[in-house]
């Protein structure tokens, strides 16, 4: 049984300027979207904005999102693109 305790985790893909896919995991997608838009955010998005936030979905726990969001790193570009 799920921790109520225990904050509801999202996966996300964010699309660069340039096209490519930027995937993270984060409890509060729209605050960690204005931290990568900011500069303050991952250091591989920085410079390559504008940024859109294309994909989000509720996962659960931590670790699930953890292991969905390494799943999605390792999927060819086409791939993701299925996702979305």
């Amino acid at each position: 049984m799920a921790d109520h305790n225990e904050p509801v985790w999202f996966l996300y893909m964010i699309r660069c300027r340039n096209g490519n896919l930027y995937t993270g995991i984060s409890t509060d997608v729209e605050r960690r979207l204005g931290q990568h838009q900011s500069g303050k955010g991952a250091k591989s998005l920085r410079g390559k904005g504008p940024l859109k936030l294309v994909y989000q979905k509720q996962i659960g726990s931590r670790s699930d999102a953890l292991k969905a969001e390494s799943a999605i790193k390792k999927l060819p570009k086409t791939e993701k693109e299925k996702l979305l």
